[in-house]
């Protein structure tokens, strides 16, 4: 069955646009009516080509008591997200082909959206196998190995793309093992601690000495980089200087957009994350927001009682798909951003990263993949409304202006509130 969607606006063209769909790809762009087995008006909102979330946690396996793979791109569809990217720190990790083959399987019966999966590193004959299997990219947590390790790693990935199809993509998340561990410590030895302290646990310079030896290791490898969760301004700089002459990409968290570390001051440990919340001073800012850059929400949901044992012991993480779309569209009609870079923030420029090809852009032979926001509804967050199976969010209460009201994933409407 064929399908059209009517009173389209676009972000970048004047007036209004008719798109047909058959089978799950943009068949037809016109300004003048088509004829469809099925018609959807969605009333002259405008249309952006999917979005995509480049880093969830959707927990599945091992962890579904936070979330799985139904609840989570139950969430995504109602922020907007046609794509999922997941990552491999499930329980097992997802650094076998055993394992990846398994939660290949688990995201088929339950997605209702777009998935891929990356890899966790391993010796260079699993890794071989998982190749196989199509990860889209390979994971290091940074703050989770020594140096040596980190070279030995880097080096593998450099001799399983010589040795496959391997793209050559490693996504990090830069935090230096060794400063995070002398200064957990130290700030530890105080008579009592505080939520704040947990962001001097793992200063800024850990990020940024994390992602100066990254960058000198990809270039060193002839890899991909692409840095998660960007914290820094520093490193921001860095990443900006390195990208220059190496492939090298990064996205930004809603969290650290629009929060400081005095935020752990109001949600205590509902806002620890990792990298935490930076100081002022040293934070990237809605400002840094460009044509070039990449929302990734890195949606880590806990249950409550995770989030709430303490400054050490509670589970770092906040769930953001449901969030993120309305936070940033408000920045929008604040007059912060441009709305023509949304389709690239949100969508672009993580498929062009990410080598998802079909996806991206909305024009003729592309899939059918569609986000429809209101750039005008107003809101207040409310969390017992989300379909995450997390429970908490420091930006539960607050109030938006613009939001997602129907999401198309192949041709399919997963989402619709208009």
């Amino acid at each position: 069955m064929d399908l059209v969607i009517k009173n389209c606006k676009f972000v970048d063209k004047p007036g209004e646009f008719f798109i047909k769909v058959e089978d799950g790809k943009i068949a037809d762009i016109s300004k003048t009516p088509i004829n469809a087995d099925t018609v959807i008006d969605i009333k002259n909102n405008y249309i952006l080509p999917g979005f995509i979330d480049p880093h969830i946690h959707f927990r599945d396996p091992g962890l579904t008591q936070k979330e799985d793979f139904k609840t989570g791109s139950e969430s995504a569809a109602a922020g907007g997200f046609a794509t999922v990217i997941d990552m491999p720190n499930t329980l097992p990790k997802t650094n076998t082909y055993k394992a990846l083959k398994e939660k290949i399987e688990i995201a088929k019966n339950k997605s209702v959206v777009n998935f891929e999966l990356q890899a966790g590193h391993n010796s260079l004959e699993e890794m071989e196998k998982m190749i196989k299997l199509k990860p889209i990219s390979f994971k290091v947590f940074m703050d989770l190995e020594s140096d040596e390790s980190l070279e030995e790693i880097f080096s593998n990935l450099s001799a399983l793309k010589n040795k496959t199809d391997y793209n050559g993509l490693v996504a990090t998340h830069c935090e230096k093992k060794s400063i995070v561990e002398s200064q957990t410590e130290l700030l530890k030895q105080k008579d009592e601690n505080e939520a704040i302290d947990y962001t001097y646990a793992r200063p800024t310079v850990s990020e940024d000495e994390s992602v100066k030896q990254a960058i000198e290791l990809a270039r060193a490898n002839d890899l991909r980089l692409h840095i998660c969760h960007l914290s820094s301004a520093k490193s921001l700089h860095m990443a900006k200087n390195a990208s220059k002459t190496l492939p090298v990409s990064w996205e930004f968290t809603p969290h650290h957009l629009l929060m400081d570390n005095s935020a752990y001051n109001i949600y205590g440990t509902f806002i620890k994350t990792n990298p935490p919340l930076r100081p002022k001073e040293e934070r990237v800012t809605i400002n840094d927001l460009d044509e070039t850059s990449i929302i990734g929400t890195d949606h880590a949901p806990h249950t409550l009682e995770d989030k709430t044992k303490g400054v050490w012991d509670s589970s770092p993480g906040i769930p953001n798909l449901e969030t993120v779309v309305p936070l940033i569209l408000t920045e929008v009609n604040k007059g912060n951003i441009d709305l023509k870079i949304i389709p690239k923030i949100f969508s672009e420029n993580a498929a062009k990263v990410y080598g998802l090809e079909n996806k991206g852009q909305i024009a003729i032979g592309k899939d059918a993949d569609f986000t429809v926001i209101d750039l005008k509804q107003e809101g207040k967050f409310n969390i017992e409304e989300f379909k995450t199976k997390a429970e908490y969010s420091p930006f539960d209460g607050w109030e938006y202006i613009g939001k997602p009201i129907m999401t198309i994933v192949n041709g399919k409407i997963v989402m619709n509130n208009i």
